[in-house]
């Protein structure tokens, strides 16, 4: 089967209809109605610098439930007695440009400018949101995403000191289960997301969960650490 190609006014086809390996559809552009859109649906992008814009709705699916989340003791020990200063939105850029960075065993990153400049829009407009961990005013790790409905899609993480992620992470959890979200979304299956708790879902099984959490009420604006 041909993978769809976007015009930037043909809305996305059924995500059903995917390649093996998750690949929907190629072009459109990055647009927030268009972010939004993906989401809504269950799709995202991902795709390397210089390369047309990729769309994708693996199966399966890595979804993180309520009360599923494992967050390691070592972590929970920093996390509850105040080790990192956890906030909410205040480096979103930063964050993003921190996930960037080359990590061992890379070679690139799918983090590209015009990802960036994208994501930061949705930032502005109220639905991109970064959760940080900092040291002495330093920002040593965190991770960003989108929230829309009851559900937040995670897109990637970062640490500089032991544990700072997944302090980020838990903190990510008590947001979300606090307001009631149905699911934190990790995309593809990998075994750093296993070991804190994410579990593989069929796309179908997602789908249909999906449809449920979009029509909770989507939480817009700055997200603060209260």
């Amino acid at each position: 089967m041909p993978v769809f190609q976007l015009s930037h006014r043909v809305a996305f086809p059924d995500p059903d209809l995917a390649e093996a390996d998750g690949l929907l559809a190629v072009g459109g552009d990055l647009s927030p109605a268009r972010l939004l859109l993906a989401y809504s649906i269950g799709v995202f992008p991902w795709f390397n610098e210089g390369d047309p814009i990729l769309w994708w709705s693996p199966d399966p699916r890595c979804v993180v439930l309520r009360g599923e989340e494992h967050i390691p003791r070592s972590t929970l020990r920093k996390f509850k007695r105040g080790d990192f200063e956890i906030r909410f939105d205040t480096a979103f850029e930063a964050v993003m440009r921190a996930c960037a960075e080359p990590r061992e065993g890379q070679e690139g990153t799918w983090i590209s400018e015009a990802m960036v400049e994208a994501y930061a829009a949705l930032h502005q407009a109220g639905y991109a949101h970064s959760i940080e961990a900092w040291q002495k005013d330093r920002l040593v790790g965190g991770l960003y995403g989108v929230s829309l409905g009851a559900a937040f899609f995670g897109e990637s993480m970062f640490t500089r000191v032991p544990d700072a992620s997944k302090a980020a992470f838990a903190a990510l959890c008590e947001k979300a289960w606090g307001w009631g979200f149905h699911f934190i979304d990790a995309q593809v299956p990998t075994e750093h997301l296993a070991r804190l708790g994410a579990r593989k879902v069929g796309r179908g099984e997602f789908r249909a969960w999906l449809r449920n959490a979009m029509e909770g009420t989507t939480q817009v604006g700055i997200w603060t650490s209260q």
